[in-house]
Protein backbone atom coordinates (compact mmCIF):
# COMPACT_ATOMS: atom_id res chain seq x y z
CA UNK A 1 0.00 0.00 0.00
CA UNK A 2 1.20 3.16 -1.05
CA UNK A 3 1.24 6.73 1.17
CA UNK A 4 -1.23 8.42 -0.47
CA UNK A 5 -3.90 5.07 0.39
CA UNK A 6 -3.12 5.52 3.72
CA UNK A 7 -2.94 9.17 3.77
CA UNK A 8 -6.54 8.78 2.21
CA UNK A 9 -7.69 6.09 5.02
CA UNK A 10 -6.36 8.48 7.47
CA UNK A 11 -8.87 11.06 5.96
CA UNK A 12 -6.01 13.10 5.57
CA UNK A 13 -6.14 13.04 1.36
CA UNK A 14 -9.11 13.27 -0.59
CA UNK A 15 -10.22 9.89 -2.25
CA UNK A 16 -10.60 9.77 -6.18
CA UNK A 17 -14.14 8.33 -5.63
CA UNK A 18 -16.08 8.16 -2.12
CA UNK A 19 -19.24 6.21 -2.10
CA UNK A 20 -22.16 7.82 0.60
CA UNK A 21 -25.15 6.86 1.93
CA UNK A 22 -24.71 3.26 0.42
CA UNK A 23 -25.25 -0.19 2.25
CA UNK A 24 -21.95 -1.98 2.73
CA UNK A 25 -22.56 -6.15 1.89
CA UNK A 26 -19.90 -7.45 4.51
CA UNK A 27 -19.07 -10.74 3.31
CA UNK A 28 -16.15 -11.21 5.18
CA UNK A 29 -18.52 -11.33 8.59
CA UNK A 30 -22.26 -11.73 6.30
CA UNK A 31 -23.58 -8.09 7.40
CA UNK A 32 -25.05 -5.33 6.46
CA UNK A 33 -23.75 -2.00 7.63
CA UNK A 34 -24.00 1.63 6.68
CA UNK A 35 -21.12 3.17 5.57
CA UNK A 36 -19.07 5.34 3.96
CA UNK A 37 -16.14 3.41 1.29
CA UNK A 38 -13.32 5.78 0.13
CA UNK A 39 -11.41 4.41 -2.96
CA UNK A 40 -7.85 5.65 -4.29
CA UNK A 41 -5.24 4.38 -6.76
CA UNK A 42 -8.17 1.58 -7.39
CA UNK A 43 -7.82 0.36 -3.71
CA UNK A 44 -10.14 0.80 -0.98
CA UNK A 45 -8.47 3.30 1.17
CA UNK A 46 -10.94 2.64 4.03
CA UNK A 47 -14.61 2.13 5.33
CA UNK A 48 -15.88 4.39 7.68
CA UNK A 49 -16.72 7.99 7.83
CA UNK A 50 -14.87 10.13 5.32
CA UNK A 51 -15.89 13.45 3.09
CA UNK A 52 -12.75 14.26 1.15
CA UNK A 53 -13.03 13.11 -2.49
CA UNK A 54 -12.45 14.32 -6.09
CA UNK A 55 -15.57 12.56 -6.74
CA UNK A 56 -18.80 11.63 -4.48
CA UNK A 57 -21.48 8.92 -5.87
CA UNK A 58 -24.53 9.04 -3.22
CA UNK A 59 -25.99 5.62 -3.30
CA UNK A 60 -28.79 6.89 -1.91
CA UNK A 61 -29.56 3.48 0.24
CA UNK A 62 -28.32 1.21 -2.47
CA UNK A 63 -26.57 -1.94 -1.15
CA UNK A 64 -22.78 -1.48 -2.67
CA UNK A 65 -21.01 -5.20 -2.95
CA UNK A 66 -17.82 -6.96 -3.74
CA UNK A 67 -17.77 -7.63 -7.60
CA UNK A 68 -18.80 -10.87 -8.29
CA UNK A 69 -16.45 -14.39 -9.14
CA UNK A 70 -17.41 -16.71 -12.06
CA UNK A 71 -15.31 -19.52 -10.82
CA UNK A 72 -15.46 -22.14 -13.56
CA UNK A 73 -16.33 -20.86 -17.17
CA UNK A 74 -15.79 -21.57 -21.10
CA UNK A 75 -15.79 -17.98 -22.88
CA UNK A 76 -15.56 -19.90 -26.19
CA UNK A 77 -19.12 -21.37 -24.75
CA UNK A 78 -20.89 -18.26 -25.13
CA UNK A 79 -19.80 -18.10 -28.98
CA UNK A 80 -18.89 -14.95 -28.47
CA UNK A 81 -15.31 -13.08 -28.71
CA UNK A 82 -13.98 -12.87 -25.07
CA UNK A 83 -14.73 -8.86 -25.31
CA UNK A 84 -18.66 -9.25 -26.12
CA UNK A 85 -18.81 -11.81 -23.45
CA UNK A 86 -16.78 -10.19 -20.73
CA UNK A 87 -19.07 -7.32 -21.62
CA UNK A 88 -22.04 -9.56 -20.36
CA UNK A 89 -20.11 -10.55 -17.80
CA UNK A 90 -19.89 -6.87 -16.36
CA UNK A 91 -23.69 -5.79 -17.49
CA UNK A 92 -24.68 -7.96 -14.00
CA UNK A 93 -22.10 -7.74 -12.33
CA UNK A 94 -19.44 -10.19 -12.56
CA UNK A 95 -15.70 -8.26 -12.45
CA UNK A 96 -13.44 -11.43 -11.86
CA UNK A 97 -13.40 -14.67 -14.58
CA UNK A 98 -11.64 -17.90 -13.93
CA UNK A 99 -11.66 -19.16 -17.50
CA UNK A 100 -10.41 -22.47 -19.22
CA UNK A 101 -9.44 -21.88 -22.83
CA UNK A 102 -9.54 -25.53 -23.65
CA UNK A 103 -12.31 -25.51 -26.03
CA UNK A 104 -10.40 -23.24 -28.57
CA UNK A 105 -7.16 -25.31 -27.33
CA UNK A 106 -8.55 -28.32 -28.96
CA UNK A 107 -9.00 -26.24 -31.94
CA UNK A 108 -5.68 -24.21 -32.21
CA UNK A 109 -3.89 -24.91 -29.56
CA UNK A 110 -1.38 -21.91 -27.96
CA UNK A 111 -2.19 -19.71 -30.47
CA UNK A 112 -5.98 -19.83 -29.49
CA UNK A 113 -4.63 -19.81 -25.86
CA UNK A 114 -2.73 -16.81 -26.65
CA UNK A 115 -5.60 -15.11 -28.22
CA UNK A 116 -7.95 -15.87 -25.88
CA UNK A 117 -5.32 -14.20 -23.21
CA UNK A 118 -4.80 -10.89 -25.24
CA UNK A 119 -8.80 -10.17 -26.11
CA UNK A 120 -9.96 -11.02 -22.47
CA UNK A 121 -7.27 -9.50 -20.75
CA UNK A 122 -7.93 -6.03 -22.24
CA UNK A 123 -11.01 -5.54 -20.68
CA UNK A 124 -12.04 -3.83 -17.39
CA UNK A 125 -11.98 -6.79 -14.92
CA UNK A 126 -9.99 -9.85 -13.98
CA UNK A 127 -9.26 -11.87 -16.34
CA UNK A 128 -7.60 -15.11 -15.64
CA UNK A 129 -7.01 -18.55 -17.75
CA UNK A 130 -6.47 -21.98 -15.80
CA UNK A 131 -4.41 -23.48 -18.84
CA UNK A 132 -6.20 -26.68 -20.76
CA UNK A 133 -4.81 -29.75 -19.40
CA UNK A 134 -6.59 -32.13 -21.49
CA UNK A 135 -5.74 -31.55 -25.13
CA UNK A 136 -7.76 -33.71 -26.32
CA UNK A 137 -9.86 -34.38 -23.54
CA UNK A 138 -9.10 -38.16 -23.77
CA UNK A 139 -7.05 -40.51 -26.38
CA UNK A 140 -10.45 -41.59 -27.93
CA UNK A 141 -11.44 -38.57 -29.96
CA UNK A 142 -8.75 -36.83 -32.32
CA UNK A 143 -8.70 -32.77 -31.98
CA UNK A 144 -7.04 -30.34 -34.12
CA UNK A 145 -4.17 -29.80 -31.59
CA UNK A 146 -1.89 -31.87 -29.03
CA UNK A 147 -0.75 -30.00 -26.09
CA UNK A 148 2.23 -31.99 -23.63
CA UNK A 149 3.31 -30.80 -20.06
CA UNK A 150 6.18 -29.04 -22.09
CA UNK A 151 3.48 -26.70 -24.31
CA UNK A 152 1.84 -26.19 -20.59
CA UNK A 153 5.03 -25.14 -19.49
CA UNK A 154 5.70 -22.33 -22.72
CA UNK A 155 2.67 -20.87 -21.58
CA UNK A 156 2.86 -20.77 -17.91
CA UNK A 157 4.42 -16.92 -17.62
CA UNK A 158 1.87 -15.68 -19.64
CA UNK A 159 0.07 -12.57 -18.38
CA UNK A 160 -3.13 -13.54 -16.61
CA UNK A 161 -2.64 -17.20 -16.37
CA UNK A 162 -3.50 -18.72 -13.09
CA UNK A 163 -3.40 -21.96 -12.97
CA UNK A 164 -4.36 -25.63 -14.05
CA UNK A 165 -7.99 -25.97 -16.34
CA UNK A 166 -9.78 -28.62 -15.55
CA UNK A 167 -7.90 -32.38 -15.09
CA UNK A 168 -10.86 -34.85 -16.96
CA UNK A 169 -8.42 -37.29 -17.30
CA UNK A 170 -9.27 -39.03 -14.15
CA UNK A 171 -7.41 -42.69 -15.11
CA UNK A 172 -4.68 -40.80 -15.63
CA UNK A 173 -4.48 -39.30 -12.62
CA UNK A 174 -5.32 -42.51 -10.29
CA UNK A 175 -3.67 -45.10 -12.48
CA UNK A 176 -0.39 -43.03 -13.28
CA UNK A 177 -0.44 -41.69 -16.22
CA UNK A 178 3.34 -40.18 -16.55
CA UNK A 179 2.62 -37.58 -19.05
CA UNK A 180 -0.35 -36.76 -16.34
CA UNK A 181 1.76 -36.59 -13.40
CA UNK A 182 4.07 -34.23 -15.63
CA UNK A 183 1.14 -31.87 -15.75
CA UNK A 184 0.45 -32.34 -12.05
CA UNK A 185 3.84 -31.47 -11.14
CA UNK A 186 4.64 -28.53 -13.27
CA UNK A 187 1.73 -27.03 -11.46
CA UNK A 188 2.64 -28.39 -8.11
CA UNK A 189 5.95 -27.40 -8.18
CA UNK A 190 4.54 -23.53 -8.70
CA UNK A 191 2.17 -23.78 -5.96
CA UNK A 192 -0.63 -23.01 -8.47
CA UNK A 193 -4.24 -24.01 -8.04
CA UNK A 194 -5.46 -27.38 -9.76
CA UNK A 195 -9.18 -27.77 -11.15
CA UNK A 196 -10.89 -30.90 -11.17
CA UNK A 197 -13.62 -32.80 -13.26
CA UNK A 198 -14.60 -35.85 -11.58
CA UNK A 199 -18.33 -36.07 -12.21
CA UNK A 200 -19.59 -39.42 -10.55
CA UNK A 201 -16.48 -40.36 -8.57
CA UNK A 202 -16.33 -41.46 -5.22
CA UNK A 203 -15.04 -44.34 -2.90
CA UNK A 204 -11.34 -45.20 -3.40
CA UNK A 205 -11.38 -43.89 -6.93
CA UNK A 206 -12.01 -40.55 -5.47
CA UNK A 207 -9.58 -40.58 -2.64
CA UNK A 208 -6.64 -41.41 -5.13
CA UNK A 209 -7.96 -38.52 -7.32
CA UNK A 210 -7.62 -35.94 -4.71
CA UNK A 211 -4.78 -37.44 -3.13
CA UNK A 212 -3.21 -36.57 -6.71
CA UNK A 213 -3.39 -32.43 -6.05
CA UNK A 214 -6.92 -31.80 -7.43
CA UNK A 215 -8.00 -28.42 -5.62
CA UNK A 216 -11.48 -28.32 -6.96
CA UNK A 217 -14.71 -29.94 -8.93
CA UNK A 218 -17.81 -28.55 -10.50
CA UNK A 219 -19.25 -31.73 -11.98
CA UNK A 220 -21.64 -32.33 -8.72
CA UNK A 221 -24.78 -33.14 -9.88
CA UNK A 222 -26.54 -34.12 -6.61
CA UNK A 223 -25.80 -32.66 -2.63
CA UNK A 224 -24.88 -36.81 -2.06
CA UNK A 225 -22.03 -36.48 -4.24
CA UNK A 226 -21.02 -32.50 -3.44
CA UNK A 227 -20.64 -33.64 -0.26
CA UNK A 228 -18.47 -35.90 -0.67
CA UNK A 229 -16.33 -34.25 -2.45
CA UNK A 230 -16.54 -31.57 0.08
CA UNK A 231 -15.46 -34.16 2.82
CA UNK A 232 -12.50 -34.79 0.20
CA UNK A 233 -11.10 -31.97 0.90
CA UNK A 234 -12.12 -30.35 -2.74
CA UNK A 235 -14.03 -27.03 -3.13
CA UNK A 236 -16.99 -27.54 -4.75
CA UNK A 237 -17.81 -24.77 -7.39
CA UNK A 238 -21.99 -25.11 -7.83
CA UNK A 239 -22.73 -24.65 -11.47
CA UNK A 240 -25.36 -23.44 -13.07
CA UNK A 241 -25.04 -23.02 -16.56
CA UNK A 242 -27.56 -23.18 -20.05
CA UNK A 243 -27.08 -27.39 -20.31
CA UNK A 244 -26.27 -28.34 -16.89
CA UNK A 245 -28.66 -27.08 -13.81
CA UNK A 246 -26.87 -28.74 -10.73
CA UNK A 247 -27.34 -25.63 -8.13
CA UNK A 248 -30.83 -26.66 -6.78
CA UNK A 249 -29.85 -30.00 -5.78
CA UNK A 250 -26.58 -29.00 -3.92
CA UNK A 251 -27.72 -25.62 -2.44
CA UNK A 252 -31.25 -27.38 -0.70
CA UNK A 253 -28.69 -30.25 1.03
CA UNK A 254 -26.01 -27.17 1.80
CA UNK A 255 -29.66 -25.62 3.78
CA UNK A 256 -30.87 -28.89 4.87
CA UNK A 257 -27.93 -30.17 6.83
CA UNK A 258 -26.40 -26.84 7.65
CA UNK A 259 -23.02 -27.50 6.29
CA UNK A 260 -20.43 -24.73 6.65
CA UNK A 261 -19.78 -23.15 3.47
CA UNK A 262 -16.15 -22.01 3.38
CA UNK A 263 -15.66 -24.31 -0.07
CA UNK A 264 -18.12 -23.93 -1.89
CA UNK A 265 -18.28 -21.14 -5.03
CA UNK A 266 -20.63 -20.47 -7.81
CA UNK A 267 -19.68 -20.87 -11.48
CA UNK A 268 -21.60 -21.26 -14.59
CA UNK A 269 -19.17 -23.50 -16.90
CA UNK A 270 -20.94 -23.21 -20.15
CA UNK A 271 -23.48 -20.76 -21.02
CA UNK A 272 -25.15 -19.29 -23.75
CA UNK A 273 -24.83 -15.42 -24.49
CA UNK A 274 -28.12 -14.99 -24.51
CA UNK A 275 -28.98 -16.45 -21.57
CA UNK A 276 -26.97 -14.46 -19.99
CA UNK A 277 -27.81 -11.14 -21.63
CA UNK A 278 -31.35 -12.50 -19.95
CA UNK A 279 -30.33 -13.13 -16.23
CA UNK A 280 -26.68 -12.89 -15.99
CA UNK A 281 -24.17 -15.69 -14.85
CA UNK A 282 -23.57 -15.21 -10.96
CA UNK A 283 -26.02 -12.69 -10.11
CA UNK A 284 -28.34 -16.23 -11.43
CA UNK A 285 -27.08 -18.61 -9.15
CA UNK A 286 -27.51 -15.81 -6.14
CA UNK A 287 -30.50 -15.13 -7.04
CA UNK A 288 -31.61 -18.84 -7.17
CA UNK A 289 -29.66 -19.58 -4.10
CA UNK A 290 -31.93 -17.08 -2.12
CA UNK A 291 -34.89 -18.26 -3.22
CA UNK A 292 -34.35 -21.41 -1.82
CA UNK A 293 -33.94 -20.24 1.37
CA UNK A 294 -30.03 -18.65 1.92
CA UNK A 295 -29.19 -15.67 3.69
CA UNK A 296 -28.61 -12.51 0.68
CA UNK A 297 -25.16 -12.00 2.39
CA UNK A 298 -23.73 -15.56 2.30
CA UNK A 299 -25.35 -16.53 -1.40
CA UNK A 300 -23.32 -13.36 -2.14
CA UNK A 301 -20.28 -14.55 0.05
CA UNK A 302 -20.12 -17.56 -2.13
CA UNK A 303 -20.22 -15.42 -5.39
CA UNK A 304 -17.29 -13.39 -4.02
CA UNK A 305 -14.94 -13.94 -1.40
CA UNK A 306 -15.73 -17.80 -1.35
CA UNK A 307 -13.92 -17.94 -4.80
CA UNK A 308 -11.30 -15.53 -4.55
CA UNK A 309 -10.07 -17.69 -1.40
CA UNK A 310 -10.13 -21.15 -3.51
CA UNK A 311 -8.54 -19.86 -6.03
CA UNK A 312 -5.36 -17.49 -4.21
CA UNK A 313 -6.99 -14.25 -5.21
CA UNK A 314 -5.20 -12.11 -2.31
CA UNK A 315 -7.92 -8.96 -1.56
CA UNK A 316 -9.92 -9.45 -4.21
CA UNK A 317 -14.08 -10.55 -3.07
CA UNK A 318 -14.31 -7.91 -0.35
CA UNK A 319 -14.99 -4.26 0.91
CA UNK A 320 -12.37 -3.73 3.54
CA UNK A 321 -8.99 -2.01 3.45
CA UNK A 322 -6.42 -2.47 1.01
CA UNK A 323 -8.52 -4.89 -0.78
CA UNK A 324 -9.03 -4.12 -4.74
CA UNK A 325 -12.04 -1.61 -5.27
CA UNK A 326 -14.03 -4.04 -7.73
CA UNK A 327 -17.43 -3.08 -6.70
CA UNK A 328 -21.00 -3.69 -7.84
CA UNK A 329 -24.58 -1.37 -6.97
CA UNK A 330 -27.64 -3.36 -5.94
CA UNK A 331 -30.83 -1.68 -6.07
CA UNK A 332 -32.04 -4.56 -3.90
CA UNK A 333 -30.90 -7.85 -2.72
CA UNK A 334 -33.91 -9.30 -3.88
CA UNK A 335 -34.41 -8.34 -7.59
CA UNK A 336 -30.19 -7.59 -7.74
CA UNK A 337 -30.37 -5.25 -10.71
CA UNK A 338 -26.83 -3.57 -11.10
CA UNK A 339 -27.02 0.09 -11.33
CA UNK A 340 -23.05 0.63 -11.52
CA UNK A 341 -20.18 -1.64 -11.74
CA UNK A 342 -16.76 -0.64 -10.83
CA UNK A 343 -13.46 -2.38 -11.45
CA UNK A 344 -10.46 -1.11 -9.81
CA UNK A 345 -12.54 2.18 -8.93
CA UNK A 346 -13.37 2.94 -12.47
CA UNK A 347 -16.63 2.74 -14.13
CA UNK A 348 -16.33 -0.82 -15.91
CA UNK A 349 -19.55 -0.52 -18.38
CA UNK A 350 -18.06 2.79 -19.56
CA UNK A 351 -14.72 1.53 -19.80
CA UNK A 352 -15.79 -1.71 -21.99
CA UNK A 353 -17.82 0.65 -24.28
CA UNK A 354 -14.54 1.80 -25.17
CA UNK A 355 -12.24 -1.00 -25.60
CA UNK A 356 -11.35 -1.94 -29.56
CA UNK A 357 -11.61 -6.22 -30.02
CA UNK A 358 -8.75 -7.90 -30.81
CA UNK A 359 -9.04 -9.13 -34.46
CA UNK A 360 -8.16 -13.12 -34.38
CA UNK A 361 -5.33 -14.04 -36.88
CA UNK A 362 -5.84 -15.64 -39.74
CA UNK A 363 -5.49 -19.14 -38.59
CA UNK A 364 -7.83 -19.25 -36.32
CA UNK A 365 -10.75 -18.49 -39.31
CA UNK A 366 -11.35 -21.48 -41.98
CA UNK A 367 -10.84 -24.57 -39.28
CA UNK A 368 -13.56 -26.47 -40.80
CA UNK A 369 -11.89 -29.22 -43.24
CA UNK A 370 -13.51 -32.40 -43.07
CA UNK A 371 -12.64 -35.31 -45.12
CA UNK A 372 -15.27 -35.41 -48.32
CA UNK A 373 -18.49 -37.35 -47.03
CA UNK A 374 -21.75 -37.92 -49.00
CA UNK A 375 -24.90 -39.26 -47.93
CA UNK A 376 -23.77 -42.60 -47.63
CA UNK A 377 -21.51 -41.77 -44.61
CA UNK A 378 -25.14 -41.87 -42.73
CA UNK A 379 -26.77 -44.14 -43.79
CA UNK A 380 -29.01 -46.15 -41.70
CA UNK A 381 -27.98 -49.38 -43.87
CA UNK A 382 -24.75 -49.25 -41.98
CA UNK A 383 -26.46 -51.12 -39.22
CA UNK A 384 -27.05 -54.44 -39.30
CA UNK A 385 -30.51 -56.45 -38.87
CA UNK A 386 -28.85 -59.42 -37.24
CA UNK A 387 -26.72 -56.93 -34.58
CA UNK A 388 -27.67 -55.07 -31.57
CA UNK A 389 -26.61 -51.09 -30.93
CA UNK A 390 -25.96 -49.02 -28.09
CA UNK A 391 -28.05 -46.21 -27.85
CA UNK A 392 -27.05 -42.95 -26.40
CA UNK A 393 -30.32 -41.75 -24.21
CA UNK A 394 -30.34 -38.13 -23.65
CA UNK A 395 -31.85 -36.06 -20.40
CA UNK A 396 -33.47 -33.25 -19.89
CA UNK A 397 -31.52 -30.44 -17.73
CA UNK A 398 -28.36 -32.82 -18.07
CA UNK A 399 -25.47 -33.21 -19.69
CA UNK A 400 -25.47 -37.21 -18.40
CA UNK A 401 -26.46 -39.33 -20.80
CA UNK A 402 -28.01 -43.30 -19.97
CA UNK A 403 -27.31 -45.75 -22.20
CA UNK A 404 -29.87 -48.47 -24.13
CA UNK A 405 -29.78 -50.33 -27.46
CA UNK A 406 -32.02 -51.51 -30.30
CA UNK A 407 -31.66 -54.08 -32.90
CA UNK A 408 -30.48 -53.22 -35.90
CA UNK A 409 -33.84 -54.73 -37.47
CA UNK A 410 -35.36 -51.67 -35.36
CA UNK A 411 -33.65 -49.25 -36.33
CA UNK A 412 -35.26 -48.16 -40.00
CA UNK A 413 -38.95 -47.84 -38.51
CA UNK A 414 -37.75 -45.83 -35.19
CA UNK A 415 -35.86 -43.60 -37.40
CA UNK A 416 -39.54 -42.77 -39.58
CA UNK A 417 -41.46 -42.66 -35.82
CA UNK A 418 -38.94 -40.01 -34.75
CA UNK A 419 -38.11 -42.74 -31.82
CA UNK A 420 -34.38 -42.58 -33.00
CA UNK A 421 -31.98 -40.43 -34.44
CA UNK A 422 -28.72 -40.91 -36.22
CA UNK A 423 -25.78 -39.33 -34.65
CA UNK A 424 -22.43 -38.80 -36.12
CA UNK A 425 -19.07 -36.73 -35.61
CA UNK A 426 -17.29 -35.88 -38.44
CA UNK A 427 -13.23 -35.49 -37.85
CA UNK A 428 -13.03 -31.98 -38.70
CA UNK A 429 -9.40 -30.82 -38.33
CA UNK A 430 -7.06 -32.88 -40.12
CA UNK A 431 -9.13 -34.37 -43.21
CA UNK A 432 -8.77 -37.93 -41.36
CA UNK A 433 -11.80 -39.51 -42.99
CA UNK A 434 -12.92 -40.50 -39.16
CA UNK A 435 -16.78 -40.88 -39.02
CA UNK A 436 -18.18 -42.05 -35.00
CA UNK A 437 -21.91 -43.26 -36.73
CA UNK A 438 -24.47 -44.06 -33.93
CA UNK A 439 -28.06 -43.75 -32.45
CA UNK A 440 -29.51 -41.62 -29.79
CA UNK A 441 -32.99 -41.02 -28.12
CA UNK A 442 -34.69 -37.96 -26.33
CA UNK A 443 -33.82 -35.47 -28.96
CA UNK A 444 -36.92 -34.93 -30.08
CA UNK A 445 -36.33 -33.46 -33.77
CA UNK A 446 -38.73 -34.42 -36.18
CA UNK A 447 -38.54 -34.72 -40.30
CA UNK A 448 -34.48 -33.07 -40.53
CA UNK A 449 -31.42 -32.73 -39.24
CA UNK A 450 -29.21 -30.40 -36.50
CA UNK A 451 -25.62 -29.99 -37.27
CA UNK A 452 -22.88 -27.84 -34.62
CA UNK A 453 -18.82 -27.69 -34.77
CA UNK A 454 -19.05 -26.85 -30.90
CA UNK A 455 -18.59 -30.24 -29.55
CA UNK A 456 -17.24 -30.18 -26.55
CA UNK A 457 -14.00 -30.71 -26.19
CA UNK A 458 -11.90 -31.95 -29.63
CA UNK A 459 -14.64 -30.05 -31.63
CA UNK A 460 -15.07 -32.03 -34.43
CA UNK A 461 -18.49 -31.64 -36.01
CA UNK A 462 -21.80 -33.45 -35.12
CA UNK A 463 -24.60 -34.02 -37.01
CA UNK A 464 -27.96 -35.39 -36.25
CA UNK A 465 -30.65 -36.00 -37.82
CA UNK A 466 -33.77 -38.21 -38.60
CA UNK A 467 -32.55 -39.17 -42.08
CA UNK A 468 -28.93 -39.46 -44.09
CA UNK A 469 -29.91 -36.57 -47.17
CA UNK A 470 -30.76 -33.59 -44.23
CA UNK A 471 -27.40 -35.20 -42.39
CA UNK A 472 -25.37 -35.01 -45.20
CA UNK A 473 -27.07 -31.15 -46.22
CA UNK A 474 -26.34 -29.59 -42.46
CA UNK A 475 -22.87 -30.80 -42.27
CA UNK A 476 -22.15 -29.39 -46.11
CA UNK A 477 -23.65 -26.10 -44.84
CA UNK A 478 -21.34 -26.01 -41.91
CA UNK A 479 -18.43 -26.89 -44.15
CA UNK A 480 -19.66 -23.72 -46.30
CA UNK A 481 -19.96 -21.08 -43.64
CA UNK A 482 -16.51 -22.60 -42.05
CA UNK A 483 -18.37 -23.82 -38.91
CA UNK A 484 -21.42 -22.70 -36.57
CA UNK A 485 -25.06 -23.71 -36.06
CA UNK A 486 -27.52 -25.18 -38.82
CA UNK A 487 -30.64 -26.83 -38.85
CA UNK A 488 -32.11 -28.40 -41.90
CA UNK A 489 -35.48 -29.54 -42.38
CA UNK A 490 -36.83 -32.06 -45.23
CA UNK A 491 -34.37 -30.59 -47.99
CA UNK A 492 -33.61 -27.49 -46.72
CA UNK A 493 -31.72 -25.25 -44.60
CA UNK A 494 -33.94 -23.33 -42.53
CA UNK A 495 -31.28 -21.67 -40.33
CA UNK A 496 -27.46 -21.05 -40.08
CA UNK A 497 -25.35 -19.22 -37.25
CA UNK A 498 -21.53 -19.05 -38.77
CA UNK A 499 -19.31 -19.28 -35.97
CA UNK A 500 -16.08 -18.30 -37.91
CA UNK A 501 -13.35 -18.00 -34.77
CA UNK A 502 -12.63 -21.81 -34.85
CA UNK A 503 -15.85 -22.35 -35.76
CA UNK A 504 -16.23 -22.09 -32.25
CA UNK A 505 -17.10 -17.84 -31.67
CA UNK A 506 -18.40 -14.86 -33.62
CA UNK A 507 -17.08 -11.69 -34.58
CA UNK A 508 -20.60 -10.63 -34.55
CA UNK A 509 -21.56 -7.80 -31.90
CA UNK A 510 -23.70 -9.29 -29.46
CA UNK A 511 -27.06 -7.80 -30.20
CA UNK A 512 -26.89 -9.86 -33.51
CA UNK A 513 -25.42 -12.93 -32.01
CA UNK A 514 -28.14 -13.17 -29.59
CA UNK A 515 -30.66 -12.65 -32.13
CA UNK A 516 -29.44 -15.24 -34.40
CA UNK A 517 -28.84 -18.23 -31.44
CA UNK A 518 -32.86 -17.58 -30.41
CA UNK A 519 -33.94 -17.36 -33.49
CA UNK A 520 -32.23 -20.90 -34.42
CA UNK A 521 -33.46 -22.37 -31.11
CA UNK A 522 -36.85 -20.76 -31.44
CA UNK A 523 -36.55 -23.01 -34.82
CA UNK A 524 -35.46 -26.03 -33.85
CA UNK A 525 -38.41 -26.48 -30.64
CA UNK A 526 -40.56 -25.35 -33.84
CA UNK A 527 -39.32 -28.92 -35.25
CA UNK A 528 -39.87 -30.47 -32.36
CA UNK A 529 -36.35 -30.75 -29.97
CA UNK A 530 -37.89 -31.49 -26.15
CA UNK A 531 -38.06 -28.82 -23.68
CA UNK A 532 -35.28 -29.50 -21.49
CA UNK A 533 -33.04 -30.24 -24.15
CA UNK A 534 -30.87 -27.21 -25.23
CA UNK A 535 -30.73 -27.43 -28.91
CA UNK A 536 -27.15 -26.99 -29.33
CA UNK A 537 -25.66 -26.82 -26.22
CA UNK A 538 -26.81 -30.29 -25.19
CA UNK A 539 -26.28 -31.84 -28.89
CA UNK A 540 -22.40 -30.13 -28.08
CA UNK A 541 -21.60 -32.35 -25.52
CA UNK A 542 -22.88 -35.59 -26.68
CA UNK A 543 -19.28 -36.35 -28.34
CA UNK A 544 -17.65 -35.89 -24.95
CA UNK A 545 -16.17 -38.94 -23.64
CA UNK A 546 -15.88 -38.00 -20.21
CA UNK A 547 -19.32 -37.36 -18.68
CA UNK A 548 -21.01 -40.93 -17.95
CA UNK A 549 -22.56 -42.69 -19.71
CA UNK A 550 -22.34 -43.05 -23.22
CA UNK A 551 -20.97 -40.93 -25.84
CA UNK A 552 -19.97 -40.77 -29.74
CA UNK A 553 -16.53 -39.42 -31.08
CA UNK A 554 -15.01 -39.73 -34.48
CA UNK A 555 -13.73 -42.98 -33.68
CA UNK A 556 -16.95 -44.58 -32.23
CA UNK A 557 -19.47 -45.10 -29.93
CA UNK A 558 -17.65 -44.97 -26.54
CA UNK A 559 -18.73 -46.23 -22.85
CA UNK A 560 -17.55 -44.02 -20.10
CA UNK A 561 -18.25 -46.04 -17.21
CA UNK A 562 -15.78 -48.91 -18.48
CA UNK A 563 -13.81 -46.08 -20.35
CA UNK A 564 -13.58 -48.09 -23.54
CA UNK A 565 -15.01 -48.00 -26.73
CA UNK A 566 -18.25 -50.25 -27.77
CA UNK A 567 -17.13 -52.57 -29.80
CA UNK A 568 -18.72 -56.40 -29.64
CA UNK A 569 -21.58 -57.05 -30.76
CA UNK A 570 -21.21 -54.90 -34.12
CA UNK A 571 -21.91 -51.86 -31.89
CA UNK A 572 -18.44 -49.92 -32.99
CA UNK A 573 -18.45 -47.97 -36.21
CA UNK A 574 -15.80 -45.71 -37.43
CA UNK A 575 -15.64 -44.89 -41.36
CA UNK A 576 -12.09 -44.15 -42.57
Amino acid sequence: MNDRIRAVALGNDPADILFKNGRVVDVLTETIYEADVAVADGVIAGVGSYEKAYEVVDLKGAYLAPGLINAHCHVESSMATPEHYCTEELRWGVTTLITDPHEIANVAGAAGIRYMLKAGGQMPLNYYVNLPSCVPATRFENSGCVMDAQDMAQLTSEPGVLGMGEMMNVPGVIYNSAEVQKKLQLFHDAGRVIDGHAPCVSGRELAAYVASGIDTDHESISWDEAKEKLRSGLAVLVREGSASRNLEAIIKGVLADGVDVSSLAFCTDDKHLADIRHEGTIRHCVQLAIALGMEPVRALRLASINAARIYGLKRLGAIAPGWQADLVVFDNLESLTPQAVYYKGRDAWKEAARVQPVMPEAALQGSVRPAAFSEETFSPERFAADKEYAVIEMLPGEIFTERSSIKGAEVKEALAKGELYLIAVLERHHATGNVGLGLLRGYGLQKGAAATTVAHDSHNLIVIGTNAQDMALAAQELVRVQGGYTLVHEGSVVGTVPLNICGLMSSAPAEQLIASLEQISAQARAQGVHEGIDPFISLSFMALPVIPKLRITDIGMFDVDKFTFVEHEGQYICIN
